[in-house]
């Protein structure tokens, strides 16, 4: 199987009634801003380069966000704080991201997310994820990414989780780095030691930069230490 393929199974992915129940609905009674908007309202597969370096891992896809447009972070405030950032440090060709079609390219880098359908609330459950972890797996099986990004703290635990690390050390902080070592992992077969990174950041959401929780300096310096950590990998 492909990427393409995987891209269509999750596409038709129907594995949890709730969720689907929820992006349908979005889609179908939409936001007033949007009401011309023919929404997605499907799960969103991965988006960027497919021989990135760096893979990032997101939450799950907003409501009026990627559910309408179909594409990660794309269309919402979290996108239009994450996608200045990568085309800053040399991710990304342009710092918009409005749709599928807006000329948007990715260099050695691959968004993601622990969760493909926008759950109510912002808040899928552990059944939920573990429902879309296979996916993930999959993607990161292919793409074998240098460093793995992780946005927000259920991005990170899930990582752990797929990898079966239990280390107490290892704790979520914005800008923390650990290395992801090979071992006794559920996934990962293909880690070699000292060359695979974990990074943390606060998620880029309103609630994060409306409040100075994560500021434009501190996401910047992310991603200049994963490109730090991809050039001298």
């Amino acid at each position: 199987m492909n990427f393409d393929a995987l891209n269509l199974e999750i596409i038709a992915c129907r594995k949890c009634p709730r969720l689907v129940e929820w992006r349908e609905e979005v889609a179908r009674e939409k936001r007033k801003a949007y009401r011309d908007w023919d929404y997605w309202g499907k799960p969103v597969p991965g988006f960027g380069d497919r021989r990135a370096r760096v893979l990032v891992v997101g939450l799950a896809p907003g409501a009026h966000g990627s559910n309408r447009t179909g594409r990660p972070f794309t269309g919402d405030a979290s996108g239009g704080f994450l996608y200045p950032a990568l085309h800053r440090a040399g991710f990304a060709n342009q710092a918009e991201a409005l749709n599928r079609d807006d000329g948007l390219k990715l260099k050695d880098i691959y968004i993601t997310a622990v969760g493909r359908c926008a759950p109510p609330g912002n808040k899928p459950s552990p059944e939920e994820l573990e429902n879309c972890q296979p996916y993930l797996e999959r993607e990161m099986e292919w793409i074998r990414p240098k460093v793995i990004v992780c946005l927000g703290r259920i991005a990170f635990e899930r990582i752990l989780r797929m990898f079966s690390i239990r280390d107490p050390g290892m704790k979520f902080a914005h800008g923390a780095l650990f290395p992801l070592r090979p071992g006794a992992l559920q996934a990962g077969h293909w880690l070699r030691r000292g060359r695979h990174w974990l990074l943390c950041s606060y998620h880029p959401s309103q609630q994060n930069t409306l409040t100075g929780k994560l500021t434009v300096k501190m996401f910047d310096q992310i991603w200049a230490r994963a490109r730090e950590l991809t050039d001298h990998a």
